[in-house]
């Protein structure tokens, strides 16, 4: 009796404890999204007398000149086009690997499996010399290719090793019996290993956009013409050293963050299943 007494007050105190660390990590994350916000809607000098109090004199003036003077509008129809291309990709070409990596009959595939998981260990900062470098030589420097690319082959390694490990668990049978019925492996990859592969397509598509639209360095390094930054390059450019228009800043955050926000809500429920599906496979 005594001892079910203690194991329930220690199980009562695990969970004091473990709501009260959540709670207040949820406000310490919260907080700067939430100051960031509704600084946006107030003047320089009402940030720099109050900067942590609500706007007295409530502003889109900073939002204006983001689009004004700021070439938003650019930037972010390139994000969208950078990230959606390169997803769309980066799905398709992983998922057709993941197939033809467990699927396919031929004792070489372990090795190819093993180039897909080395590029892990690539990074973005080892190669973006030699990248732009051979960009510039080949004419895809300053160009929509030059920039979907690099993001594709970034994203690769990663939704490989994703789509290879939820694609093992699909029984062979289905696949063996698609093939007694005639089908071709073409035929078998759009009628049924996309199908039945929805949500490790969603799970990839949530990695790879937001990664993809909070990149930073390789459109910085591998496009010139302002028409052709992305969203964090041109938010960075509100950041300089004769630029202190914390409202403007904050304002030009809140325009980049907002889709990213939209877009992992929409898709949080798929990227929790894909997750949950895949770990239940394996």
């Amino acid at each position: 009796m005594k001892s079910n007494l203690r194991e329930r007050k220690i199980s009562l105190h695990a969970i004091f404890f473990s709501y009260t660390f959540l709670i207040l990590f949820t406000i310490i994350t919260l907080f700067p999204i939430i100051w960031m916000t509704y600084s946006s809607f107030k003047s320089m000098g009402e940030i720099m007398l109050h900067p942590l109090g609500l706007p007295k004199d409530f502003t889109l003036s900073n939002y204006q000149k983001c689009f004004e003077f700021g070439n938003m509008d650019f930037a972010f129809l390139n994000s969208v086009i950078y990230s959606t291309t390169s997803t769309l990709l980066v799905v398709l070409l992983s998922l057709q690997a993941g197939f033809a990596l467990t699927k396919f009959p031929y004792k070489s595939r372990f090795v190819y499996s093993a180039l897909f998981t080395t590029g892990l260990l690539i990074t973005v900062n080892s190669v973006i010399t030699p990248l732009f470098i051979m960009e510039t030589n080949t004419g895809l420097y300053n160009t929509y290719l030059g920039v979907i690319l690099p993001y594709v082959a970034f994203g690769l390694p990663m939704a490989v090793l994703i789509a290879t490990s939820y694609i093992r668990g699909i029984p062979d049978a289905l696949i063996e019996a698609a093939i007694i019925d005639g089908a071709t492996y073409q035929q078998i990859f759009w009628k049924i290993i996309l199908i039945v592969s929805t949500p490790v397509i969603a799970t990839i598509s949530v990695l790879t956009f937001l990664g993809n639209w909070n990149e930073f360095l390789m459109v910085f390094t591998l496009t010139s013409g302002e028409n052709m930054r992305s969203l964090p390059v041109t938010i960075n450019s509100f950041a300089g050293r004769l630029n202190q228009d914390y409202g403007l800043q904050f304002a030009a955050l809140v325009i980049g963050t907002i889709p990213m926000f939209i877009f992992y809500l929409v898709a949080h429920n798929a990227l929790v299943e894909g997750f949950g599906e895949g770990a239940l496979k394996e």
